[in-house]
């Protein structure tokens, strides 16, 4: 959780459609809330049209060191539980962002999604199962 929450921190957030279109797009704002629970905040965008269509969704964080072999990162796979494009979560959610950010930033907030932790790995998984599989 502390490695997910640290900040400043970028990810990448990949989706993809009921037919298989696939959509990546940069993030700052996902918090990890608890040990099985991330909330993300969204626009009015592909990201979360797809979500709609297909909830399944993988968080990707890379951390520069200082040569290549020194970066570190993780891959959060996670399913959309739920999301409110309108009422009480969204509302509470745009309230600390105008607090945190300004007005200007909330008033891109369109839903604010929540979804649950599947599996948690390593940026890079040289593993034995990923061995076998090539």
């Amino acid at each position: 959780m502390d490695y997910f929450n640290k900040q400043p921190r970028i990810g990448v957030l990949s989706t993809a459609s009921r037919s298989g279109k696939v959509d990546a797009a940069v993030f700052g704002s996902p918090q990890m809330v608890d040990e099985k629970t991330i909330v993300v905040a969204l626009g009015e965008n592909r990201t979360f049209e797809y979500l709609q269509e297909n909830p399944n969704a993988v968080f990707l964080i890379v951390e520069q060191g200082e040569t290549i072999t020194d970066w570190k990162g993780i891959r959060v796979y996670m399913k959309m539980k739920e999301y409110s494009a309108s009422g009480e979560m969204l509302e509470t959610y745009k309230s600390e962002i105008t607090r945190v950010l300004g007005e200007e930033a909330a008033a891109m907030i369109h839903a604010v999604v929540r979804f649950e932790i599947d599996e948690v790995r390593p940026l890079v998984d040289i593993g034995q199962d990923w061995e076998s599989s090539i």
